[in-house]
């Protein structure tokens, strides 16, 4: 999964419903290459497990084209949620919910010109997300190079399940271009650069900021977050993919995010793909993150108001990651799905390790205020899909 914003759980975050908004556009958007995709149907169903969250759900896909100029997409997306994370914990009650998210578009293809148009709407009880993008790409130089434009706009609107007189707004732009460079027969390079800006009520209702507090039994207290109600964010990657000799292939990843929350965070892939039999394809990969903290993060604050903006939001403490990856395909044809094409048939796996650096974890009753042993958390991440060409 993608992410634009700084790293933890996309499925468990409200900000992050702009970047899976934008994730799932792009898979109907503009592949930034002057060729249609092809007619497809495909089916997805993907499990989270990690921290006391649990996400599950199917997703399904159609596209179909006409007269080889225009092709036309939809998606259905489920999240259906069971948290009783750290912060739940801590702070709240468990819960659970479910999220639907539709999205449709169009691509064109005029030329050595491709076109995409989309739109998505993402609905659960206390949060609605939409957003719209336009993407444009043009071959040049012999079809060696491609180069994408794209722009989002996105405008979502936040309520409360405990106070139903609670609603806020936010609104999203993306700014996004692509470059793409065939170096030789074997070797794709790209270099990517996205833009967002956003502007309204950024932080989550429900969570809470921790203060030091002699009269309480605990030695703290908890008051509302406070955050900043504009933010600008940046991220640049390069991505490149070589092509060996015996049909497998190396990838790797280099990505930089900034933005004007003082958050700066980088991360480092690599991937290998190799053919097994005529079939089979098997895919490995580890990915490294590292993240710093927002200016207005802190794990425990000296006393109640202490500054104008609070966040105890652990996703924008400073932490690492480690991510290891692998993945199975089959490749079928017309034997075993007569009215189709081809077939392919996936199950990808994906292990996680978190370690924080200034988010602690209160379960720990028996610790002084202020040292309680540093969070950490493992997770797991599977998806299976079934993908059919007609």
């Amino acid at each position: 999964m993608l992410k634009v914003v700084p790293e933890v759980d996309v499925v468990a975050t409200r900000r992050a419903r702009w970047s899976v908004a934008v994730l799932t556009i792009l898979i109907g958007g503009a592949g930034y290459a002057a060729v249609l995709p092809e007619d497809r149907a495909d089916a997805m169903y993907h499990s989270y497990d990690g921290g006391g969250l649990e996400v599950t759900g199917p997703s399904y896909l159609i596209r179909k084209g006409f007269k080889d100029k225009v092709s036309a997409w939809s998606n259905y997306y489920v999240d259906s949620i069971s948290s009783a994370s750290i912060d739940v914990v801590t702070t709240a009650s468990p819960y659970n919910e479910q999220r639907d998210e539709v999205s449709a578009g169009l691509d064109y293809l005029h030329g050595k010109t491709f076109m995409g148009l989309s739109f998505t709407n993402s609905e659960e009880s206390d949060y609605t997300a939409n957003a719209v993008r336009f993407g444009i790409s043009q071959d040049f130089f012999g079809d060696l190079t491609t180069l994408g434009v794209s722009y989002a706009r996105g405008w979502d609107t936040v309520r409360n399940n405990s106070d139903a007189t609670f609603e806020e707004d936010i609104d999203r732009q993306s700014y996004r271009v692509d470059l793409s460079q065939i170096i030789t027969r074997n070797m794709v390079m790209s270099l990517n650069y996205e833009g967002i800006t956003d502007e309204g009520y950024l932080n989550n209702p429900y969570r809470s900021v921790r203060y030091a507090d002699q009269s309480s039994d605990l030695g703290y207290s908890y008051q509302p977050e406070v955050y900043p109600r504009t933010k600008t964010s940046s991220a640049f990657a390069m991505r490149g993919r070589y092509f060996l000799p015996y049909r497998a292939a190396l990838s790797g990843e280099v990505r930089y995010y900034t933005d004007t929350w003082d958050v700066d965070a980088y991360n480092i892939e690599v991937g290998y793909t190799h053919p097994l039999w005529e079939r089979w394809v098997i895919e490995l990969r580890y990915r490294y993150y590292d993240q710093s903290a927002a200016e207005f993060y802190s794990d425990l604050f000296p006393r109640q108001d202490y500054q104008n903006f609070l966040a105890r939001d652990k996703e924008l403490a400073s932490f690492s990651s480690h991510t290891l990856g692998a993945g199975i395909t089959y490749q079928f044809g017309t034997g075993l799905m007569p009215f189709f094409k081809r077939g392919e048939a996936s199950l990808f796996a994906d292990y996680l390790q978190f370690d924080y650096d200034d988010f602690r974890d209160l379960r720990d009753a028996g610790a002084a205020v202020g040292d309680e042993p540093l969070y950490e958390f493992n997770s797991t991440v599977l998806r299976a899909y079934i993908s059919l060409w007609y």
